[in-house]
């Protein structure tokens, strides 16, 4: 799946690792606080070039030490036949030690940019905690424009576009 690759990939587009195969989280109060085992710290395993030390190779600011859990989003291995989430209408949570957490399930397969998709789905969810949800956004508009002399609800538009994708998911 490419996941330590992908992990990689993003402390060299500028982002920080706390760990890369084993995470340790714990709740502190009102927040989740992840951080790498301390054995393995800033460790990673690359196929073809064994174990490296990420702070070792990119400096101080490559690494932090921990950071608070706030979106979860799982790599899928892609299957036939499994239908996934085109729209992002719907916002799914996922349960951690007492805490909802938004979530993502995110199909993986060969040539897919991970590294690109997990930083749109990280800026949608920051855009989403601004009170901005573009999938909802652009539903709307949809439904205003289709449907201009009906008073539509957002809701409706939502549930009517969510059909449409599980009966044709190639569209």
């Amino acid at each position: 799946m490419g996941k330590s690759e992908t992990a990689l990939d993003l402390v060299v587009r500028g982002h920080r690792l706390v760990s890369d195969d084993v995470v340790e989280i714990k709740r502190r109060g009102d927040v989740l606080v992840g951080t790498g085992p301390e054995l393995t710290r800033y460790h990673m395993e690359l196929r073809g070039l064994g174990i490296v030390n990420v702070k070792d190779l990119f400096g101080v600011a490559a690494v932090r030490l921990n950071k608070f859990v706030e979106y979860v989003i799982r790599l899928d291995p892609l299957k036939d036949g499994k239908s996934y989430d085109r729209l992002g209408l719907d916002d799914q949570q996922q349960e951690i030690l007492g805490f909802e957490l938004p979530f993502v399930e995110m199909p993986v397969g060969p040539g897919r940019n991970l590294s690109v998709l997990i930083e749109v789905a990280a800026r949608n969810h920051l855009l989403k905690l601004k009170g901005y949800h573009p999938a909802r956004q652009l539903a709307r508009r949809l439904g205003e424009r289709l449907h201009p002399a009906r008073a539509e609800t957002e809701d409706e538009v939502l549930r009517g576009a969510m059909l449409r994708d599980r009966e044709d998911p190639e569209r």
